[in-house]
């Protein structure tokens, strides 16, 4: 197997790589030196541990698809023939065929997840041949003469929150700060970071704000009822915040299983009255 390994800075200086925090890029660049000469990895979570990033950095580059996992744990580096060219009197042939046989190969030669593992929907992908360009001007030119009359412009949307992963147009950030005026930029942080722990993305965002916004009215009123010694002088945080904690609390058990509650409060530091409102969603939606 190769001993060194190369980068592609059309993938490291993206936005999308650039946008993750330091220890998110920092597993990123470790995982990719210790995969095979066909980026496949078989201990992601040794690796993550030795260099003490946190199981949320791993799902971030899982949520960017900057790696692709399988089942069995094994993970592969998605960019990985666009970063190395190993010759062939060096190359050494993966051990993980089967993962191997879940994959397709695209045009700029990222991988592609067909079937099996973390579906590969959503992912950001680089086109790496420049050789064939077509200048602006001509571009513009074409235009013209293809369609006579140009489509209605979709309001640009701008990235929010701390991962910038909340797309809001202008006129959505003003309905949001007028709907919401004292605590807009935390229900964006929210939805932030809950997208970022789960992967999940949405079409609109500000529709998802409003449910989240919805259901902190109606389980309020439900928590506020039962037990009340709990929240007298310790009131809970939104209950946005506690079905964001209930959605990650899921997708953790899907992703590890044998996790308790008591190991998620624990690992997500929850104060008493967090982890209590979080039971109450929890016997709400079945006892999952």
């Amino acid at each position: 197997m190769a001993e060194r390994r190369m980068f592609a800075k059309t993938i490291i200086d993206s936005d999308a790589f650039l946008d993750m925090p330091l220890s998110s890029q920092s597993l990123y660049f470790h995982l990719s030196m210790r995969a095979d000469d066909e980026g496949f990895i078989n201990n992601p979570k040794k690796i993550q541990r030795m260099i003490g990033s946190s199981d949320d950095d791993l799902r971030l580059l899982m949520a960017k698809n900057f790696i692709l996992a399988f089942e069995s744990g094994v993970i592969v580096i998605k960019h990985w023939k666009i970063h190395n060219y190993i010759r062939n009197d060096r190359f050494k042939p993966t051990m993980y065929q089967d993962e191997k046989a879940l994959l397709s190969e695209k045009g700029n030669k990222s991988y592609s997840l067909d079937q099996g593992g973390i579906p590969d929907d959503n992912q950001p992908t680089y086109q790496m041949d420049t050789q064939v360009r077509l200048g602006k001007d001509r571009l513009g030119k074409d235009r013209k003469e293809i369609t006579p009359s140009q489509p209605k412009a979709t309001p640009a949307r701008h990235k929010y929150g701390e991962y910038k992963n909340v797309l809001l147009s202008d006129q959505e950030l003003e309905k949001l700060k007028s709907e919401f005026p004292s605590d807009w930029q935390k229900r964006i942080e929210n939805v932030s970071e809950y997208c970022a722990t789960s992967g999940r993305t949405y079409k609109n965002y500000l529709a998802v704000i409003r449910k989240w916004a919805k259901k902190d009215n109606s389980n309020q009123n439900q928590l506020s009822m039962p037990r009340k010694q709990n929240y007298q002088n310790n009131r809970p945080r939104t209950e946005s915040y506690s079905a964001m904690q209930y959605e990650v609390y899921i997708r953790e058990k899907e992703f590890e299983k044998g996790l308790t509650l008591e190991e998620y409060a624990k690992r997500k530091k929850l104060k008493p009255n967090e982890l209590e409102g979080l039971k109450i969603l929890i016997e709400k939606n079945g006892g999952n």
